[in-house]
């Protein structure tokens, strides 16, 4: 049974408590009282123990399950009957019966469920102890106190405090991750990469997690304390701490703001006054410290990999195995029907004020590794998490856990919003051209168009590992469509009445599930986009829309070309190409129409996303319709080297070659860099005027305090472009 549901007698602890605290008569006793005087928490040897010896904070950090050790100094030497007992307690209205508090005294047995302590050595005057907590101890900031039962009346001493947290290297708890690989990435590694882009054009930014830099272990703990549920509850939020189920969710709802005075508030509509862009964001470190210094203050403004950067850090500072994961051709399915429903003109163009589904070019949350006590060991693993207030979850902006293994058997009756995550991976994408007389009909689309290269790094390098086969079956393979209908299923039973009723107020007329899940026409036309030169920033696109007849009698298309600057999300922000073509193609014949956008069209409503949606609306004479789309993410670069080798305490000098990529000179640039383990904070450097084109060197000098693989990240900003974003990882040895 779940701990926070439920009450333990705790008699035992209680007897032991009574007993100790008993005023015991000191007839004749032949030694005064004893006292613990100093304790010697043994920092290095627990540290590397428990691997927490990267935590710079005061207390000592230990992981729960596991035995730490303590030197204790006596005012005295210890009679035969006189044993040490010793006291813990987290959180306000500390009690045995939530597990917030425990007495225990020092034995020769370890029990695993519950808190023990086991004499090693002992000197005249000194005694060394371990104790250990058990594996399912609520983790947060203990206080510890001791005291010697002694014929004499003595209260315990406050030896100080300790934090505990979750613990992978242990077998007995919930978040045993059983890969020291694994353990090394997920718990361990402060930096990361985040994939970005499109499904076609997928590139990596650095990302700082940085959960052992200053003060950071402390907010963590502290977020915890802001939430809601503690804040109605404290003593009862603080016992439900043991369970990484209720934690992460917790996380997953005081990341975002919506609901409180979380850490990051987001925002999509491209104009960031007020706050900081979400794409200047290089790491998580710079955001806790804002929010913390702040005084709860939420963050301005983050987007979805910045809520999942933030999420990483958390909670592999706490403990949990968490990595972070991109979704390519993300659906964002606002009614519940596994389906993305997008109404489009005859151009192509998305109306937004009848679409309320949507598919973003990418979309990143968190995946983190614990077992499913309330589902079974068959969704033991990995765990969907998403920060970014997307859609509420029984009143707060929240997701997950949400199993992957219940996602990819079509298991969305599980917990939590397992609906939501399994429509985000394997929706059906379905477009609807919106006529003038306010009636719609289905226009042929790709229906495995929707979670696509499902991305994370790779454990031990940087490169792209994709785990698409996690979250689903092969796209359009049987068993695929199998786990599809079973939940639709699942789920058709309550979502059909708030379907047929959505259709019905956009389309005009009311549509059943079987008219929704009906394909369109197969055309007798296909077509894509072919780009013709590498689409960079700052300079021309050049692309052609190619066109092919599948049947041998001639047919005539009209064709309807739109073009426009998008958010990441998609949502259009300028059109920047409007046009119309009419084609005939001859029997099983192939032409092309050549597409050409110059800078001067896309340059100024241009977004920090870099990216264009280009649309064909094919309207075909007796054959169908056919809507064929284009993602174009511009490209950019910026190349860091070190000159030299990289040691602890030692200066060595960073090289950074940016390129000019407009037809302008590029003024008032600045380079951002950060990295933890690198550089103490962020450094700020200014640079000189560039003419179009033009090519430089920036050097600067960097002195590691951290020894192994150190990422440094770098961001060109300027007021002309987009910024433009780099990093490196630098192999850190220890000095000689």
């Amino acid at each position: 049974m779940n701990k926070c549901l439920a009450s333990a007698n705790g008699r035992t602890g209680q007897v032991l408590e009574e007993k100790c605290a008993q005023d015991v008569s000191p007839l004749s006793s032949p030694h005064p009282g004893i006292k613990v005087m100093e304790v010697d928490w043994q920092r290095p040897r627990n540290g590397a123990a428990h691997h927490t010896q990267e935590y710079p904070c005061p207390e000592l950090v230990v992981r729960r399950g596991q035995r730490f050790s303590l030197t204790l100094e006596l005012s005295r030497a210890r009679e035969n009957e006189e044993t040490l007992i010793f006291t813990v307690e987290t959180g306000p209205q500390a009690s045995k019966a939530l597990h917030t508090k425990a007495v225990f005294q020092t034995s020769e047995l370890e029990k695993g469920d519950s808190w023990t302590a086991v004499e090693e050595a002992q000197t005249e005057t000194t005694v060394s102890v371990s104790l250990a907590s058990p594996p399912d101890a609520v983790i947060g900031r203990y206080q510890l106190s001791a005291r010697v039962s002694s014929r004499h009346k003595h209260t315990s001493r406050k030896l100080g405090e300790f934090v505990l947290l979750f613990n992978p290297w242990c077998p007995e708890d919930n978040v045993f991750l059983a890969s020291e690989e694994e353990r090394q990435e997920y718990v361990l590694n402060d930096s990361g990469v985040i994939f970005r882009g499109v499904e076609k054009h997928i590139r990596a930014q650095g990302w700082n997690y940085g959960q052992f830099e200053e003060d950071i272990l402390n907010i963590c703990l502290s977020i915890l304390d802001r939430s809601p549920s503690y804040q109605d509850n404290p003593a009862t939020d603080v016992s439900c701490r043991q369970d990484p189920i209720y934690v992460t969710r917790v996380i997953s709802a005081m990341v975002n703001s919506n609901n409180d005075r979380g850490v990051v508030q987001g925002q999509w509509q491209g104009k960031y006054s007020g706050g900081t862009s979400p794409l200047h964001w290089r790491g998580s470190v710079a955001i806790l410290q804002k929010w913390f210094k702040g005084r709860y203050k939420p963050v301005k403004y983050g987007q979805c990999w910045v809520f999942a950067g933030v999420m990483c850090t958390v909670l592999r500072c706490l403990g949990i195995a968490t990595r972070v994961i991109s979704n390519f051709n993300s659906a964002h399915d606002t009614d519940r029907s596994l389906s993305v429903d997008k109404y489009v003109d005859s151009f192509g163009r998305t109306l937004e004020d009848l679409t309320e589904d949507s598919m973003w070019n990418f979309h990143v949350w968190n995946e983190s590794w614990f077992a499913r006590q309330d589902l079974g060991p068959s969704y033991n693993g990995w765990q969907v998490l998403d920060a970014t207030p997307q859609e509420e979850s029984k009143g707060v902006f929240r997701c997950g856990p949400a199993s992957v293994i219940a996602i990819r058997e079509g298991d969305v009756h599980l917990a939590h919003e397992s609906p939501f995550v399994f429509a985000e991976v394997n929706a059906d994408y379905i477009t609807w051209l919106w006529r003038e007389d306010k009636h719609c009909e289905r226009v042929y689309s790709d229906t495995k168009k929707i979670g696509r290269c499902i991305s994370t790094k790779a454990v031990g390098s940087d490169s792209r590992v994709d785990i698409t086969d996690l979250y689903k079956h092969p796209e359009g393979s049987r068993k695929e469509r199998q786990v599809y209908r079973k939940a639709v299923r699942k789920l058709l039973s309550v979502e059909a009445r708030g379907r047929r009723a959505r259709v019905r107020k956009a389309g005009g007329r009311g549509l059943c599930r079987h008219e929704l899940l009906k394909p369109a026409t197969k055309p007798t036309v296909t077509g894509k986009f072919k780009v013709l030169e590498p689409p960079v920033l700052g300079h021309d696109l050049r692309l052609a829309l190619c066109l092919a007849n599948l049947t041998s009698r001639t047919q005539r298309v009209r064709v309807n070309l739109s073009g426009a600057i998008i958010l990441y999300t998609r949502r259009p922000v300028a059109e920047i190409l409007h046009e119309s073509h009419a084609v005939r193609l001859g029997p099983e014949e192939e032409k092309k129409i050549p597409i050409s956008i110059s800078y001067s069209q896309y340059k100024e409503d241009l977004t920090e996303d870099k990216k264009i949606l280009l649309a064909a609306m094919c309207l075909i004479t007796k054959g169908g319709k056919l809507l064929v789309e284009k993602d174009i993410t511009l490209e950019d670069y910026i190349t860091i080297k070190v000159l030299g080798q990289a040691m602890v305490g030692v200066a060595v000098v960073v090289e950074v070659m940016v390129v000019n990529p407009l037809s302008e000179r590029m003024e008032n640039c600045v380079l951002m860099v950060e990295g933890s383990g690198l550089l103490q904070g962020q450094l700020s450097i200014e640079m000189r005027s560039l003419e179009p084109q033009e090519r430089a060197s920036v050097q600067f000098n960097i002195t590691p305090t951290k020894s192994g693989p150190r990422q440094l990240l770098v961001d060109l900003i300027s007021s002309q472009f987009p910024h433009i974003k780099g990093f490196v990882i630098i192999p850190v040895a220890m000095a000689k």
